[in-house]
């Protein structure tokens, strides 16, 4: 039916209280292939039907990794804490992206209520709905394959082209509740002059290369999920980088720079992740661990990527990262 419900009032900002909506005013808003204005309902949000949460962000544009053409405008959506996916629905998939929720799919309440919600005798159905389209057969290169579908390989078709010069986005991240003022201008003006730095050549998308053409692995580590680890220098970490700056096909990121020297826990080691251009589940052999509390902040992007609130886990070798004695790990 795709009907658009409403949260009532102003649109959702930072801080505002809401509740997802049962079952049945969910699939109201659904058409036949589970989405609404192209955004899937996932099976993995079903969970959160009936609870409470705090908006933490305004989505109205997003970075674009399917075909990696520029920024894209989204609409009527929010992020909800620090609510991502598990890949339970998606084959295990340990990409750990944040959900989007579709305003449509909550409703305000009042910062004082107390009513949790109860759950839905619709969940079956919606379920139903949302695990039909999750994953399908199709030709790829001659060969059948098991591709998959979610928020994420969907981002095209649940959004617009966004320009560069449009200059209404950054007045909408200013006016929307995602950053104060004055945190928003100094982003804007570092954003700008990096862009500029880029545009001229005077700066590199990527921060470290190295010098060789490919780069041996270092002794292994086995870090596992709960140890701490400390992310190792600029320094050290150039030297296990190749000329184009990467460690056996995995790039050290301009975001994961203010990391370094810093110390976290080991989040998990990551070894299925959906591709997000192909919708392909890709197996990772290699050493590949992703860090808590550690995401993209979209701060430090270039190439029209500013304020991008994705918050995408980074994937970290592990001859980045040199183990903490922690005896009191459990």
């Amino acid at each position: 039916m795709n009907r658009d419900a409403s949260v009532g009032g102003s649109p959702l900002r930072p801080g505002d209280v809401v509740e997802v909506r049962p079952a049945a005013e969910i699939l109201a808003t659904l058409d036949k292939d589970g989405t609404l204005k192209g955004m899937p309902f996932m099976p993995e949000m079903i969970a959160h039907i009936g609870k409470r949460y705090t908006v933490s962000r305004r989505v109205d544009k997003t970075c674009n990794m399917v075909d990696e053409s520029g920024s894209r405008r989204m609409r009527d959506t929010v992020y909800l804490g620090d609510l991502r996916c598990d890949g339970s629905a998606h084959g295990g998939c340990q990409a750990g992206c944040m959900i989007y929720w579709r305003e449509a799919w909550l409703r305000r309440v009042g910062t004082n209520s107390t009513d949790p919600g109860t759950s839905d005798a619709n969940s079956a159905e919606l379920e139903r709905v949302a695990r039909a389209a999750t994953r399908s057969m199709r030709e790829l290169a001659g060969n059948r394959s098991e591709i998959w579908r979610c928020q994420a390989t969907d981002a095209l078709k649940a959004s617009e082209p966004l320009k560069r010069t449009d200059i209404r986005q950054y007045w909408r991240e200013l006016t929307n509740g995602n950053f104060g003022r004055l945190r928003f201008i100094g982003l804007l003006i570092r954003a700008f002059l990096m862009d500029c730095a880029f545009q001229l050549g005077l700066l590199k998308t990527l921060p470290l290369r190295g010098s060789t053409e490919c780069t041996p692995e270092g002794p292994p580590l086995n870090l596992q999920r709960g140890e701490l680890v400390e992310v190792r220098s600029p320094k050290e970490i150039a030297v296990t980088l190749d000329q184009s700056g990467t460690n056996r096909g995995l790039s050290f990121d301009r975001e994961m720079l203010p990391f370094c020297g810093r110390t976290f826990r080991v989040k998990d080691r990551v070894q299925r992740i959906i591709d997000e251009k192909t919708g392909r589940m890709l197996s990772i052999p290699k050493d590949c661990i992703i860090l808590d509390g550690v995401a993209c902040s979209g701060e430090r992007s270039v190439c029209g990527r500013w304020f991008c609130p994705r918050a995408i886990y980074p994937f970290w070798r592990e001859s980045w990262l040199k183990r903490v004695d922690n005896p009191e790990r459990s």
